[in-house]
Protein backbone atom coordinates (compact mmCIF):
# COMPACT_ATOMS: atom_id res chain seq x y z
CA UNK A 1 0.00 0.00 0.00
CA UNK A 2 1.46 3.36 -1.03
CA UNK A 3 1.27 6.05 1.71
CA UNK A 4 1.80 9.84 1.20
CA UNK A 5 2.11 11.29 4.65
CA UNK A 6 2.19 15.31 4.50
CA UNK A 7 2.65 18.36 2.31
CA UNK A 8 6.14 20.04 3.06
CA UNK A 9 4.32 22.16 5.08
CA UNK A 10 3.56 19.73 7.48
CA UNK A 11 -0.14 19.83 6.66
CA UNK A 12 -2.49 18.27 4.74
CA UNK A 13 -2.97 18.63 1.22
CA UNK A 14 -6.70 18.62 1.31
CA UNK A 15 -8.15 20.23 -1.72
CA UNK A 16 -5.74 18.14 -4.06
CA UNK A 17 -6.22 14.76 -1.90
CA UNK A 18 -10.13 15.54 -2.27
CA UNK A 19 -10.03 15.81 -6.40
CA UNK A 20 -7.63 12.76 -6.59
CA UNK A 21 -10.18 10.63 -4.70
CA UNK A 22 -12.58 11.79 -6.79
CA UNK A 23 -10.53 10.98 -9.70
CA UNK A 24 -9.52 7.72 -8.18
CA UNK A 25 -13.02 5.97 -7.89
CA UNK A 26 -14.87 7.22 -10.49
CA UNK A 27 -12.32 7.33 -13.14
CA UNK A 28 -10.98 3.79 -13.27
CA UNK A 29 -12.65 0.57 -14.95
CA UNK A 30 -13.66 -1.96 -12.79
CA UNK A 31 -12.82 -5.76 -13.94
CA UNK A 32 -14.10 -7.18 -16.81
CA UNK A 33 -17.88 -6.98 -17.07
CA UNK A 34 -18.36 -4.84 -14.00
CA UNK A 35 -19.36 -1.22 -13.76
CA UNK A 36 -18.27 2.22 -13.96
CA UNK A 37 -18.92 5.23 -12.38
CA UNK A 38 -19.15 8.06 -14.41
CA UNK A 39 -17.82 11.49 -12.27
CA UNK A 40 -21.07 13.60 -13.80
CA UNK A 41 -23.32 11.03 -12.35
CA UNK A 42 -21.99 9.11 -10.21
CA UNK A 43 -23.71 6.26 -8.13
CA UNK A 44 -25.73 6.48 -5.40
CA UNK A 45 -26.59 3.07 -4.03
CA UNK A 46 -28.69 2.78 -1.02
CA UNK A 47 -26.09 2.29 1.86
CA UNK A 48 -26.30 -0.03 4.98
CA UNK A 49 -24.04 -0.47 7.42
CA UNK A 50 -24.64 -3.14 10.19
CA UNK A 51 -22.44 -2.82 12.75
CA UNK A 52 -22.01 -5.59 15.95
CA UNK A 53 -21.07 -4.93 18.99
CA UNK A 54 -17.37 -6.72 20.42
CA UNK A 55 -17.84 -9.20 17.90
CA UNK A 56 -14.09 -10.74 17.32
CA UNK A 57 -12.21 -11.28 13.96
CA UNK A 58 -12.06 -15.05 14.55
CA UNK A 59 -15.99 -15.42 15.52
CA UNK A 60 -17.37 -16.39 12.13
CA UNK A 61 -17.10 -19.52 10.74
CA UNK A 62 -15.79 -17.97 7.15
CA UNK A 63 -12.97 -16.31 9.53
CA UNK A 64 -11.83 -19.54 10.88
CA UNK A 65 -14.17 -19.93 13.72
CA UNK A 66 -14.06 -23.95 14.66
CA UNK A 67 -17.23 -23.96 16.42
CA UNK A 68 -19.73 -21.13 15.73
CA UNK A 69 -22.32 -21.78 12.68
CA UNK A 70 -22.90 -18.58 10.82
CA UNK A 71 -24.04 -19.79 7.11
CA UNK A 72 -26.14 -16.41 6.45
CA UNK A 73 -22.72 -14.51 6.80
CA UNK A 74 -20.82 -17.34 5.18
CA UNK A 75 -22.60 -17.01 2.01
CA UNK A 76 -22.68 -13.35 1.91
CA UNK A 77 -18.85 -13.48 2.28
CA UNK A 78 -19.10 -15.20 -0.64
CA UNK A 79 -21.57 -12.75 -2.41
CA UNK A 80 -19.35 -10.15 -2.22
CA UNK A 81 -15.71 -9.09 -0.28
CA UNK A 82 -13.97 -11.04 2.65
CA UNK A 83 -11.64 -8.21 4.06
CA UNK A 84 -8.87 -9.79 6.42
CA UNK A 85 -7.41 -6.88 7.36
CA UNK A 86 -10.55 -4.45 8.12
CA UNK A 87 -10.10 -2.83 11.11
CA UNK A 88 -12.41 -0.87 13.29
CA UNK A 89 -11.04 2.86 14.20
CA UNK A 90 -11.15 2.72 17.69
CA UNK A 91 -10.79 -0.21 20.59
CA UNK A 92 -14.11 0.28 22.33
CA UNK A 93 -17.39 1.56 21.29
CA UNK A 94 -17.66 5.23 21.43
CA UNK A 95 -14.35 6.11 19.81
CA UNK A 96 -15.17 3.73 16.93
CA UNK A 97 -18.56 5.04 16.11
CA UNK A 98 -17.74 8.89 16.51
CA UNK A 99 -14.82 7.87 13.93
CA UNK A 100 -17.33 6.18 11.16
CA UNK A 101 -19.86 8.75 11.62
CA UNK A 102 -16.57 11.79 10.89
CA UNK A 103 -13.84 10.44 9.48
CA UNK A 104 -11.67 11.43 12.05
CA UNK A 105 -9.84 9.34 14.55
CA UNK A 106 -11.98 10.21 17.99
CA UNK A 107 -9.39 11.75 19.58
CA UNK A 108 -9.78 14.98 17.78
CA UNK A 109 -12.90 15.28 18.88
CA UNK A 110 -12.31 14.12 22.94
CA UNK A 111 -13.56 10.48 22.57
CA UNK A 112 -10.72 9.39 24.87
CA UNK A 113 -13.40 6.82 26.65
CA UNK A 114 -16.78 5.85 26.28
CA UNK A 115 -19.12 8.42 26.10
CA UNK A 116 -19.80 10.30 29.62
CA UNK A 117 -16.33 10.00 30.95
CA UNK A 118 -14.85 13.28 31.70
CA UNK A 119 -18.07 14.80 29.98
CA UNK A 120 -17.11 13.49 26.33
CA UNK A 121 -20.12 13.41 24.50
CA UNK A 122 -20.43 14.53 20.45
CA UNK A 123 -19.86 18.13 19.42
CA UNK A 124 -22.83 19.65 17.87
CA UNK A 125 -19.98 20.99 15.63
CA UNK A 126 -18.83 17.80 14.02
CA UNK A 127 -19.60 17.14 10.50
CA UNK A 128 -21.52 13.44 9.85
CA UNK A 129 -22.23 11.16 7.07
CA UNK A 130 -25.56 11.50 7.22
CA UNK A 131 -25.20 14.70 7.01
CA UNK A 132 -23.23 14.98 4.03
CA UNK A 133 -25.21 12.28 2.13
CA UNK A 134 -28.23 14.21 2.91
CA UNK A 135 -27.21 16.95 0.40
CA UNK A 136 -27.25 15.03 -2.51
CA UNK A 137 -30.86 13.51 -1.29
CA UNK A 138 -30.27 10.29 0.48
CA UNK A 139 -32.53 9.69 3.18
CA UNK A 140 -30.98 8.61 6.59
CA UNK A 141 -31.93 6.62 9.61
CA UNK A 142 -30.15 4.78 12.24
CA UNK A 143 -31.67 2.10 14.00
CA UNK A 144 -29.72 0.37 17.91
CA UNK A 145 -27.01 1.15 19.65
CA UNK A 146 -25.76 4.84 19.83
CA UNK A 147 -23.09 5.32 22.19
CA UNK A 148 -22.27 8.99 21.09
CA UNK A 149 -24.07 10.99 23.87
CA UNK A 150 -26.86 10.52 26.53
CA UNK A 151 -30.03 10.16 24.84
CA UNK A 152 -32.23 10.75 27.69
CA UNK A 153 -30.69 14.24 28.48
CA UNK A 154 -31.74 17.33 27.28
CA UNK A 155 -28.42 18.79 27.06
CA UNK A 156 -26.56 16.59 24.53
CA UNK A 157 -27.16 16.09 20.86
CA UNK A 158 -29.72 13.40 19.38
CA UNK A 159 -29.19 10.62 16.88
CA UNK A 160 -31.19 13.45 14.47
CA UNK A 161 -29.68 16.41 15.33
CA UNK A 162 -26.60 14.76 13.76
CA UNK A 163 -27.95 13.55 10.42
CA UNK A 164 -30.56 11.13 10.83
CA UNK A 165 -34.21 11.60 9.62
CA UNK A 166 -35.39 8.78 11.78
CA UNK A 167 -33.98 7.11 14.61
CA UNK A 168 -34.78 3.63 16.89
CA UNK A 169 -31.69 4.04 19.66
CA UNK A 170 -30.46 3.60 22.27
CA UNK A 171 -28.02 5.23 24.48
CA UNK A 172 -25.72 2.73 25.12
CA UNK A 173 -26.68 -1.30 25.36
CA UNK A 174 -29.39 -3.57 26.38
CA UNK A 175 -28.54 -3.39 29.73
CA UNK A 176 -31.09 -3.25 32.56
CA UNK A 177 -33.77 -5.49 30.90
CA UNK A 178 -31.09 -7.51 28.70
CA UNK A 179 -31.30 -8.00 24.94
CA UNK A 180 -34.86 -9.86 25.41
CA UNK A 181 -37.38 -7.26 25.84
CA UNK A 182 -35.45 -4.13 26.57
CA UNK A 183 -36.86 -1.08 27.71
CA UNK A 184 -34.52 1.80 26.50
CA UNK A 185 -35.05 2.40 23.20
CA UNK A 186 -35.68 6.35 22.16
CA UNK A 187 -38.00 6.76 18.64
CA UNK A 188 -37.19 9.96 17.09
CA UNK A 189 -36.59 11.34 20.34
CA UNK A 190 -39.89 9.94 22.46
CA UNK A 191 -39.29 6.86 24.76
CA UNK A 192 -40.87 4.35 23.35
CA UNK A 193 -41.04 1.76 27.13
CA UNK A 194 -40.73 -1.80 26.92
CA UNK A 195 -40.51 -3.81 23.26
CA UNK A 196 -41.12 -7.13 23.00
CA UNK A 197 -38.59 -9.01 21.25
CA UNK A 198 -34.80 -9.52 21.14
CA UNK A 199 -32.78 -6.45 20.37
CA UNK A 200 -30.97 -7.53 17.15
CA UNK A 201 -34.76 -8.71 15.99
CA UNK A 202 -36.14 -5.27 17.33
CA UNK A 203 -33.80 -3.23 15.75
CA UNK A 204 -33.64 -4.72 11.42
CA UNK A 205 -37.55 -5.26 11.93
CA UNK A 206 -37.96 -1.55 12.35
CA UNK A 207 -35.03 -0.85 9.95
CA UNK A 208 -37.72 -3.05 7.22
CA UNK A 209 -40.70 -1.24 7.75
CA UNK A 210 -38.88 1.99 7.61
CA UNK A 211 -37.64 0.89 4.21
CA UNK A 212 -40.80 -0.54 3.31
CA UNK A 213 -43.25 2.14 4.65
CA UNK A 214 -41.52 5.43 5.98
CA UNK A 215 -38.99 6.05 3.93
CA UNK A 216 -39.24 8.35 0.80
CA UNK A 217 -39.55 5.61 -2.09
CA UNK A 218 -37.70 7.92 -4.85
CA UNK A 219 -34.50 8.33 -2.68
CA UNK A 220 -31.44 6.37 -2.03
CA UNK A 221 -31.47 5.66 1.62
CA UNK A 222 -28.47 5.49 3.99
CA UNK A 223 -28.68 3.23 6.98
CA UNK A 224 -26.81 2.06 10.02
CA UNK A 225 -27.96 -0.91 12.22
CA UNK A 226 -26.37 -0.98 15.51
CA UNK A 227 -26.67 -3.98 16.94
CA UNK A 228 -26.38 -5.02 20.64
CA UNK A 229 -25.34 -8.50 19.93
CA UNK A 230 -22.57 -9.98 21.20
CA UNK A 231 -22.01 -7.27 23.32
CA UNK A 232 -23.23 -7.89 27.24
CA UNK A 233 -25.47 -8.84 28.19
CA UNK A 234 -25.74 -12.14 26.56
CA UNK A 235 -29.04 -13.76 26.67
CA UNK A 236 -30.15 -15.17 23.33
CA UNK A 237 -32.95 -17.42 22.66
CA UNK A 238 -32.53 -21.10 23.82
CA UNK A 239 -32.93 -22.55 20.29
CA UNK A 240 -29.70 -21.06 19.35
CA UNK A 241 -27.74 -21.61 22.87
CA UNK A 242 -29.01 -25.29 22.50
CA UNK A 243 -27.01 -25.69 19.23
CA UNK A 244 -23.83 -25.26 21.52
CA UNK A 245 -24.58 -27.85 24.52
CA UNK A 246 -22.67 -30.99 23.50
CA UNK A 247 -19.30 -32.33 24.40
CA UNK A 248 -17.93 -31.92 20.52
CA UNK A 249 -18.05 -28.51 21.51
CA UNK A 250 -16.47 -28.36 24.76
CA UNK A 251 -13.68 -30.77 22.83
CA UNK A 252 -13.76 -27.90 20.34
CA UNK A 253 -13.83 -24.76 22.60
CA UNK A 254 -10.03 -26.16 24.00
CA UNK A 255 -8.53 -25.03 20.23
CA UNK A 256 -10.19 -21.13 20.30
CA UNK A 257 -7.49 -18.44 21.34
CA UNK A 258 -8.17 -15.49 22.94
CA UNK A 259 -5.47 -13.09 22.09
CA UNK A 260 -3.36 -14.30 24.92
CA UNK A 261 -5.06 -12.60 27.70
CA UNK A 262 -5.03 -14.50 30.81
CA UNK A 263 -8.68 -16.33 31.27
CA UNK A 264 -9.99 -16.61 34.86
CA UNK A 265 -9.55 -19.59 36.85
CA UNK A 266 -12.83 -20.32 37.37
CA UNK A 267 -14.96 -22.52 35.42
CA UNK A 268 -16.78 -20.50 32.97
CA UNK A 269 -17.33 -23.35 30.33
CA UNK A 270 -21.24 -23.30 31.01
CA UNK A 271 -21.45 -19.89 29.37
CA UNK A 272 -20.05 -20.93 25.86
CA UNK A 273 -23.09 -21.83 24.61
CA UNK A 274 -24.49 -18.41 25.32
CA UNK A 275 -21.66 -16.53 23.66
CA UNK A 276 -21.70 -18.65 20.25
CA UNK A 277 -26.04 -19.04 20.35
CA UNK A 278 -25.52 -15.45 20.15
CA UNK A 279 -23.38 -14.97 17.57
CA UNK A 280 -25.83 -18.04 15.60
CA UNK A 281 -28.56 -15.54 16.55
CA UNK A 282 -26.86 -12.48 15.06
CA UNK A 283 -26.64 -14.41 12.10
CA UNK A 284 -29.97 -15.91 11.36
CA UNK A 285 -31.28 -11.97 11.53
CA UNK A 286 -28.97 -10.80 9.44
CA UNK A 287 -29.63 -13.74 6.54
CA UNK A 288 -33.12 -12.77 7.54
CA UNK A 289 -32.92 -8.91 6.82
CA UNK A 290 -30.74 -9.72 3.79
CA UNK A 291 -33.81 -11.59 2.34
CA UNK A 292 -36.31 -8.92 2.89
CA UNK A 293 -33.94 -6.90 0.78
CA UNK A 294 -34.01 -9.43 -2.08
CA UNK A 295 -37.84 -9.63 -1.58
CA UNK A 296 -38.06 -5.71 -2.14
CA UNK A 297 -35.90 -5.69 -5.03
CA UNK A 298 -32.99 -4.05 -3.84
CA UNK A 299 -30.31 -6.08 -3.69
CA UNK A 300 -28.82 -4.91 -7.02
CA UNK A 301 -28.41 -1.02 -5.88
CA UNK A 302 -27.57 -1.21 -2.09
CA UNK A 303 -24.04 -1.36 -0.62
CA UNK A 304 -24.07 -3.66 2.01
CA UNK A 305 -21.54 -3.59 5.03
CA UNK A 306 -21.36 -5.90 7.94
CA UNK A 307 -18.52 -5.14 10.45
CA UNK A 308 -17.65 -5.06 14.17
CA UNK A 309 -17.37 -1.57 16.18
CA UNK A 310 -14.10 -3.33 18.10
CA UNK A 311 -12.13 -6.38 19.26
CA UNK A 312 -13.76 -8.79 21.60
CA UNK A 313 -14.81 -8.68 24.85
CA UNK A 314 -12.85 -11.14 27.77
CA UNK A 315 -14.42 -11.90 31.46
CA UNK A 316 -12.59 -10.62 34.56
CA UNK A 317 -9.64 -11.25 35.34
CA UNK A 318 -6.90 -11.12 38.22
CA UNK A 319 -4.50 -9.37 36.06
CA UNK A 320 -6.99 -6.79 35.53
CA UNK A 321 -8.97 -6.66 39.29
CA UNK A 322 -6.27 -7.34 41.07
CA UNK A 323 -8.99 -9.36 43.10
CA UNK A 324 -11.23 -6.40 44.06
CA UNK A 325 -13.84 -6.05 41.52
CA UNK A 326 -16.16 -8.26 39.36
CA UNK A 327 -18.40 -7.83 36.59
CA UNK A 328 -20.32 -11.17 36.41
CA UNK A 329 -21.96 -10.09 33.07
CA UNK A 330 -18.65 -10.32 31.25
CA UNK A 331 -17.93 -13.85 32.40
CA UNK A 332 -19.68 -15.03 29.35
CA UNK A 333 -17.75 -13.25 27.38
CA UNK A 334 -15.83 -15.89 24.62
CA UNK A 335 -15.49 -13.59 21.39
CA UNK A 336 -11.81 -14.71 19.87
CA UNK A 337 -9.69 -12.33 17.50
CA UNK A 338 -8.09 -15.59 15.98
CA UNK A 339 -5.01 -15.41 15.47
CA UNK A 340 -4.43 -11.89 16.29
CA UNK A 341 -2.94 -10.48 20.23
CA UNK A 342 -4.90 -8.68 22.26
CA UNK A 343 -8.78 -8.20 22.41
CA UNK A 344 -11.30 -5.22 23.04
CA UNK A 345 -9.65 -2.48 24.64
CA UNK A 346 -6.01 -3.20 23.32
CA UNK A 347 -4.32 -1.28 20.83
CA UNK A 348 -2.78 -4.80 19.55
CA UNK A 349 -4.57 -6.28 16.24
CA UNK A 350 -7.17 -8.43 18.54
CA UNK A 351 -8.50 -4.96 19.43
CA UNK A 352 -9.08 -3.40 16.29
CA UNK A 353 -9.05 -6.18 13.35
CA UNK A 354 -12.67 -6.85 12.82
CA UNK A 355 -14.57 -9.14 10.61
CA UNK A 356 -15.65 -7.04 7.12
CA UNK A 357 -18.12 -8.30 4.85
CA UNK A 358 -19.24 -5.85 1.64
CA UNK A 359 -21.96 -6.92 -1.12
CA UNK A 360 -21.86 -4.79 -3.68
CA UNK A 361 -23.32 -6.34 -6.61
CA UNK A 362 -22.20 -5.59 -10.12
CA UNK A 363 -19.24 -3.56 -8.65
CA UNK A 364 -17.99 -5.84 -6.11
CA UNK A 365 -17.14 -8.79 -7.89
CA UNK A 366 -18.74 -12.27 -5.95
CA UNK A 367 -16.07 -14.06 -3.93
CA UNK A 368 -13.00 -11.48 -3.40
CA UNK A 369 -11.32 -12.27 -0.76
CA UNK A 370 -9.02 -8.55 0.03
CA UNK A 371 -5.88 -8.17 2.15
CA UNK A 372 -5.86 -4.43 1.89
CA UNK A 373 -6.62 -2.48 4.82
CA UNK A 374 -9.56 -0.54 5.03
CA UNK A 375 -10.11 1.65 8.80
CA UNK A 376 -13.32 3.16 10.52
CA UNK A 377 -12.02 6.35 9.38
CA UNK A 378 -12.48 5.56 5.80
CA UNK A 379 -16.46 5.06 5.78
CA UNK A 380 -17.06 8.57 5.30
CA UNK A 381 -14.68 9.70 2.73
CA UNK A 382 -15.49 6.29 0.81
CA UNK A 383 -18.88 6.70 0.93
CA UNK A 384 -19.02 10.42 0.48
CA UNK A 385 -16.86 9.73 -3.03
CA UNK A 386 -19.32 7.66 -3.92
CA UNK A 387 -22.43 9.28 -3.99
CA UNK A 388 -20.70 12.18 -5.11
CA UNK A 389 -20.29 14.58 -1.81
CA UNK A 390 -17.33 16.68 -1.58
CA UNK A 391 -15.33 16.22 1.50
CA UNK A 392 -15.35 18.85 4.30
CA UNK A 393 -11.93 21.19 3.48
CA UNK A 394 -12.34 22.66 7.14
CA UNK A 395 -11.20 20.46 9.33
CA UNK A 396 -8.52 17.35 8.94
CA UNK A 397 -9.69 13.77 8.22
CA UNK A 398 -7.71 10.71 9.10
CA UNK A 399 -9.81 8.80 6.75
CA UNK A 400 -9.34 8.64 2.71
CA UNK A 401 -11.36 6.98 -0.49
CA UNK A 402 -10.26 3.46 -0.07
CA UNK A 403 -13.13 1.74 -1.80
CA UNK A 404 -10.22 0.11 -3.95
CA UNK A 405 -9.59 -2.11 -0.58
CA UNK A 406 -12.93 -3.37 -1.34
CA UNK A 407 -11.65 -4.63 -5.18
CA UNK A 408 -8.36 -5.74 -3.44
CA UNK A 409 -6.53 -3.29 -4.88
CA UNK A 410 -4.00 -0.97 -4.09
CA UNK A 411 -4.95 3.00 -3.04
CA UNK A 412 -2.90 5.77 -1.47
CA UNK A 413 -3.10 6.98 2.09
CA UNK A 414 -2.77 10.86 3.11
CA UNK A 415 -2.53 10.08 7.19
CA UNK A 416 -1.55 6.92 8.76
CA UNK A 417 -3.59 4.63 10.56
CA UNK A 418 -3.35 4.74 14.33
CA UNK A 419 -5.37 3.29 16.97
CA UNK A 420 -5.08 4.26 20.73
CA UNK A 421 -6.25 2.06 24.00
CA UNK A 422 -8.87 3.26 26.22
CA UNK A 423 -7.84 6.09 28.53
CA UNK A 424 -7.99 5.75 31.99
CA UNK A 425 -7.78 2.12 32.02
CA UNK A 426 -5.47 2.05 35.35
CA UNK A 427 -6.86 -1.66 35.67
CA UNK A 428 -3.90 -2.80 33.09
CA UNK A 429 -0.80 -1.29 34.17
CA UNK A 430 1.68 -0.98 31.44
CA UNK A 431 -0.36 -1.68 28.49
CA UNK A 432 0.40 0.34 25.22
CA UNK A 433 -1.30 3.78 24.61
CA UNK A 434 -1.28 3.49 20.95
CA UNK A 435 -0.60 1.51 17.67
CA UNK A 436 0.09 3.23 13.89
CA UNK A 437 0.18 0.92 10.77
CA UNK A 438 2.92 2.14 7.90
CA UNK A 439 2.85 -0.45 5.53
CA UNK A 440 3.97 -3.74 6.75
CA UNK A 441 4.69 -2.99 9.99
CA UNK A 442 3.19 -1.77 13.46
CA UNK A 443 4.56 0.66 15.56
CA UNK A 444 3.34 0.26 19.44
CA UNK A 445 3.76 2.75 21.65
CA UNK A 446 3.89 4.03 25.04
CA UNK A 447 3.35 7.19 26.42
CA UNK A 448 6.00 9.22 28.54
CA UNK A 449 6.12 10.11 31.79
CA UNK A 450 4.25 6.77 33.35
CA UNK A 451 0.68 7.43 34.09
CA UNK A 452 1.42 6.52 38.23
CA UNK A 453 3.98 8.73 38.38
CA UNK A 454 2.24 11.35 36.90
CA UNK A 455 -0.67 10.99 39.50
CA UNK A 456 2.59 11.47 42.44
CA UNK A 457 3.59 15.08 40.84
CA UNK A 458 0.00 16.44 40.57
CA UNK A 459 -2.80 17.24 42.75
CA UNK A 460 -5.46 14.33 42.27
CA UNK A 461 -8.91 15.23 40.37
CA UNK A 462 -11.10 13.15 38.44
CA UNK A 463 -9.77 14.74 35.19
CA UNK A 464 -6.38 13.96 36.00
CA UNK A 465 -5.73 10.88 33.34
CA UNK A 466 -6.93 13.64 30.59
CA UNK A 467 -4.45 15.83 32.04
CA UNK A 468 -1.62 13.23 31.78
CA UNK A 469 -2.48 12.23 28.32
CA UNK A 470 -3.06 15.83 27.04
CA UNK A 471 0.72 16.45 28.32
CA UNK A 472 2.16 13.23 27.31
CA UNK A 473 4.67 11.73 24.26
CA UNK A 474 5.19 8.38 23.01
CA UNK A 475 8.37 7.43 24.31
CA UNK A 476 9.05 3.34 24.01
CA UNK A 477 8.33 1.32 21.07
CA UNK A 478 8.09 -1.77 19.96
CA UNK A 479 7.71 -2.81 16.11
CA UNK A 480 6.06 -5.65 14.26
CA UNK A 481 6.15 -7.04 10.76
CA UNK A 482 2.29 -7.35 10.60
CA UNK A 483 2.58 -9.60 7.52
CA UNK A 484 4.96 -12.02 9.02
CA UNK A 485 4.24 -11.99 12.29
CA UNK A 486 0.50 -11.71 12.59
CA UNK A 487 0.44 -12.57 16.21
CA UNK A 488 2.73 -9.95 17.35
CA UNK A 489 5.07 -11.93 18.80
CA UNK A 490 8.31 -10.85 17.75
CA UNK A 491 9.51 -7.28 18.75
CA UNK A 492 11.69 -5.90 15.75
CA UNK A 493 12.67 -2.45 17.90
CA UNK A 494 16.17 -3.79 18.39
CA UNK A 495 16.36 -5.68 14.96
CA UNK A 496 15.24 -3.61 12.88
CA UNK A 497 16.74 -0.08 13.89
CA UNK A 498 16.62 1.93 10.96
CA UNK A 499 12.64 1.09 10.45
CA UNK A 500 11.89 2.27 13.77
CA UNK A 501 13.89 5.36 13.85
CA UNK A 502 12.01 6.01 10.98
CA UNK A 503 8.20 5.12 12.32
CA UNK A 504 8.88 7.04 15.76
CA UNK A 505 9.05 10.56 14.15
CA UNK A 506 6.01 9.48 11.90
CA UNK A 507 3.98 8.25 14.98
CA UNK A 508 5.22 11.37 17.34
CA UNK A 509 4.25 13.69 15.05
CA UNK A 510 0.65 11.96 14.64
CA UNK A 511 -0.06 11.95 17.73
CA UNK A 512 0.76 15.76 18.61
CA UNK A 513 -1.73 16.70 15.76
CA UNK A 514 -4.41 14.52 17.09
CA UNK A 515 -3.30 15.54 20.56
CA UNK A 516 -3.54 18.54 20.59
CA UNK A 517 -6.75 18.75 18.77
CA UNK A 518 -8.99 16.96 21.31
CA UNK A 519 -10.78 19.03 23.93
CA UNK A 520 -8.64 19.37 26.74
CA UNK A 521 -11.73 17.74 29.53
CA UNK A 522 -11.43 19.58 33.00
CA UNK A 523 -8.99 22.07 32.18
CA UNK A 524 -8.98 25.02 34.21
CA UNK A 525 -9.28 28.18 31.78
CA UNK A 526 -5.94 30.63 31.65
Amino acid sequence: MKTKLYSKSGKSSRAVFHWLAVWVVSGFCWLDGFAQINPENPAKPNIIIFLTDDLGYGDLACYGNPIIKTPNLDQFAKEGVRMTDMHSAGTVCSPSRASILTGRNAYRSGFYNITGFFGTTLNKGEITLPQLLKTVGYETAFFGKWHLSKLESSTEVTVNQMGFDYSLATSVNAFNTGPKNPDNFIRNGKPTGVLEGWYVDIITNEAANWISKVRDQEKPFFIIISSNEPHTPIDPPTKFSELYDNSEVASLSQTVKYGGVPRPKKDLSPNQKEYYGTVSQLDETFGKFMDYLDEKGLRENTLVIFTSDNGPEYPVTLLESKGEWEDPIRDKSFGSPGELRGMKRYPYEGGHRVPGLIRWPGHIPAGTVSDKLFNGTDFLPTLCTLAGVPLPMDRPLDGTNAFNAFLNKDYEREVLPIWFYLLDSSHLPGMAQMAMRYQDYVLVGRLSPDSRSFSTMHKPNKYLAVDWLKTSVPTEFELYNIKSDLAQKNDLANVEYDTLMKLIPKMQKLWLEIRDEGPWWGKIPD
